[in-house]
Parts: C-alpha cells; structure tokens; sequence
C-alpha cells in the first residue's frame, strides 16, 4: 500500500518540481515558482519518511526541525549581497551528502546488510562519491572567491589539458579496481585514493577560473550538485530524488550553457578549468587621478533634470550598499517631472542570474521599465543620462575593442553611446575581473563617489 502511494505522491512532487522551475524562469509567477517547490519538498518528505524502514523515526524528525531552525536564522539573517556565497556553501552540503550516502552505501554492502553486490551498484558509489567530492570542495573554493577570502584572480597551470585527460585516466583505472578486485582492502584504497584525485581536482578546477567567470561558475556547481543528489538517489533507491536531482542537473547545465553563450565564453573551457588569463593593454598607469572627471550631487542633479531619457544600470555595488530603495523613490520623482526612466540588466549582473531583478523587484520597481541587455543596448546611443550604480565589468568596452582583456568577447551594456554617464562608486577600484575600465576616462563619463546609498539620498532631498 504504502509502495503504490509513495509512487503517487512522488509523481506529484515531481509535477509540483516542474512547475516550479517553469514558474521560476518568469518574474511575475516567479513566487508561485517558490510555493510550487515548497509544497512539492513537504509532500516527498512527508513521503519518504512513511516510506522508510527504520523504526525509530524520531532521529529523522529532530534532524528535520533541526535544520529547519537552522535554516530559518539563516534566512532571515542572510542578506540579498551574500546570496552567492550561500548559493555555494549550499552547493558543498549536497556534495558531502553524496559521499557520506556512497560511503554508507558501500560500507552496507561490506558489512552485507545489502545483499545486492553487482557492478552496477559499485558503479553507482563510485561515481557518487567522484561527483560529490568535486561539488563539495569545488563549492568550497567558490565561497571562498565570492567571500572575498581567496582571490578573484584565475590561477593558471601548466598542461590544463594533459591534467584534466590524466585525472580521467586515472579515475577510470581506479574504478576497475574498485570494480573487479576480490579484496577489501584494494578496494578501500582505490575508493580513498579516488576521493583524494576528485578533491584535487575540484580545487583545480574552479581555482583556474577567474572572478569574470563565477557566475558561470555558481550555475555549473547548481548543476553538479543536481547529478550529485541524482546519483544518491540511485543507491538509495529513491525516484524523487533521482529525477529531482536529474532535473536540478539539467537545468543548472542548460543555464551555464546559456551563459556562456551570453557572455562569448567556451562552455567545455569554462567546465575544465577556465580561459587562460590575457594580458590587457587597457590597464590606465600614468597619472589616473588627472584622466577622470568628477561631478557634484548638485550638478548630477541638474543633469537629471534636464534629461528626457535615463537608463539605469545596477551592479553588485549597488547590492552592497542596498540602494535600491532609494534609487525606488528617485524613479517615482523623475517620472513626475516626464523623465523616461528604465533600467538595463546584464544577464550575469550581481554574480548571479536574476540577482540584480530580485533586489529591484524588493524595492517594488515595476517589471515593464526592467529590461535586459538585448532588449535595451539598441537605444543607448538615444539615451541623455546613464547612470552606473555599483557596475564595473558589464559595462567595460574593453569586452568590444580589447582582444587581449579577460573579458574580450563578452557581451556588455553599451552605456558609452550614451549622451551623459554618471558612474556611482566608492573609489577607482578594478571590478571582479581585476581589470582597469576605460569608460571611467571618457570625456563624456563623470565619476561620483561615496556610498551609493547615501549619494543618492543627497540626490533624492535635492530633487
């Protein structure tokens, strides 16, 4: 009975699962997407502890509320500016989950409370463990870059290729052994030394790609971690999280494919360790403090006043500082005075797709005036007064005249064709590519410094 009816509410869960990530991919259902998900997670749970066979489920119940307590401080503590890092230290659970599950599994075959030792189980451990060992230390380092506690900058190694074929190779031999060995120990080794050559290799990996690439980065450990539960589902023989997992893991693949697409990057060169880092010739030496004009609030005013269009591109800055409530107002009151007011979005602006929509939508800035970076380059050079609050990289022309830069290729916001910039920051700091931007020296570029926030509440009483 209980078999027929897990299939059932695992059907549901499923269906609830997809509509949730249908729901996702639009702003205005996006918090129906979120409900979708939360009632289709209480139905598999609900579902899988009947499901179970252990007899003391009371573990299982304070290990639930637990973690919901844990989660729920978490939640209301975390700010918008930190979601990439959770997004990444969230990611390396579900990769340690996956080992621990391959090691009790494999240890519940060694000590034959498991009957079944075929090949395909084996299989199953291993590959478990390989993936989740690279999601948990690969997240790990990923937290660590977006945290600030490790380097943006992209290590480089000698014989990326040979050492990614080599770490295969290697991976593959060892699961032959785990595979067709008669003894235990051999098999351990081979499943310790495994561990070790996938850790290692997580390390490489996401060390090698550069702060330009991270949300690329963030979206692929989404997908890593999605085959990562898939896997556990296999040895648990569980088939919500199988297609759950298969489902997290495809769409995190078709976002970082997409992603890559977007900003002119080679998907199976992002995967495997990322581009070799170019010397750019823009970095700006002699004399910067002479090559940039600044601006007062009173004139960045009255330059506002006397606009008829304004687009306005907000980075990760602007997360930071949380000026988009401020910024909010300031649309209320050019509106008032007939000012065109919309806002351009680069798909990988604030780290993580849908970040910077996410903080606007916060401030209750409608949908039709947020554009995307397809929909609005085309009308920058119609444009009177851009202003850059908090954005470095997705506005860098160097992406357009630099071949050599990092980020040569990617797609940027035209904001230089533009009649007027106004260019919010707190200093002349390089953005998370670590390069120079030469927008900030243009002649028709003006650089207002402080907190973004508290610049444009001064902004705000003025107006």
């Amino acid at each position: 009975m209980f078999d027929g009816l897990a299939i059932v509410t695992y059907t549901i869960s499923s269906i609830l699962f997809i509509f949730s990530l249908a729901s996702l991919s639009q702003k205005e259902t996006s918090k129906r997407g979120n409900l979708f998900a939360i009632i289709g997670m209480i139905i598999a749970i609900i579902a899988a502890i009947l499901q179970s066979k252990f007899y003391n489920i009371g573990y299982i119940l304070i290990a639930i509320i637990l973690g919901g307590i844990i989660g729920t401080n978490i939640s209301k503590k975390i700010d918008m500016t930190k979601m990439p890092q959770l997004i990444a230290i969230l990611h390396s659970f579900v990769g340690l989950t996956a080992i621990f599950v391959g090691i009790n599994s494999y240890l519940s075959i060694y000590y034959n409370v498991n009957k079944i030792h075929d090949s395909i189980r084996l299989i199953e451990i291993f590959i478990s463990i390989f993936i989740g060992s690279i999601t948990f230390i690969g997240s790990i380092i990923a937290f660590g870059k977006l945290s600030g506690i490790i380097t943006s900058k992209a290590y480089n190694f000698k014989f990326k290729k040979l050492i990614n074929i080599l770490t295969f190779i290697i991976s593959a031999f060892l699961m032959i052994i785990f595979l067709k060995t008669k003894y235990i120990i051999l098999q351990i080794l081979s499943l310790i030394f495994m561990i070790h050559i996938s850790l290692i290799f997580g390390l490489y990996l996401i060390i090698s790609i550069g702060g330009a690439d991270m949300p690329i980065v963030i979206s692929m450990l989404n997908s890593y971690s999605g085959w990562a539960a898939s896997a556990s589902g296999f040895m648990l023989n569980n088939d919500l999280l199988i297609i759950t997992g298969a489902l997290v893991g495809s769409s995190g693949a078709i976002l970082s494919y997409l992603m890559c697409k977007g900003m002119n990057r080679s998907f199976i060169n992002v995967i495997f360790g990322g581009l070799q880092n170019k010397k750019s010739n823009n970095i700006i030496e002699n004399d910067i403090e002479q090559q940039y004009r600044k601006i007062s609030i009173n004139d960045t005013v009255e330059l506002l006043k006397d606009s008829s269009s304004i687009i306005i591109i907000p980075g990760y800055g602007m997360a930071v500082a949380q000026a988009q409530y401020p910024i909010s107002e300031i649309v209320k009151k050019l509106t008032l005075y007939n000012i065109k007011v919309r806002f351009a979005i680069h798909p990988v602006a604030g780290r993580l797709p849908g970040h910077m929509n996410v903080l606007l939508a916060e401030a209750n800035i409608p949908y039709e005036i947020i554009l995307e970076m397809d929909e609005i380059n085309k009308d920058f050079s119609n444009t009177d007064t851009v202003l850059i609050i908090g954005a470095n990289d997705t506005v860098n022309p160097s992406a357009q005249d630099d071949k050599n830069s990092p980020i040569s290729g990617m797609p940027v916001l035209e904001a230089w064709k533009a009649k007027n910039i106004i260019i919010f920051k707190r200093s002349m700091n390089y953005g998370y590519s670590g390069i120079t931007n030469p927008l900030f020296y243009k002649d028709n570029s003006y650089m207002l410094f402080g907190d973004a926030k508290e610049t444009i509440n001064k902004i705000l009483k003025i107006l």
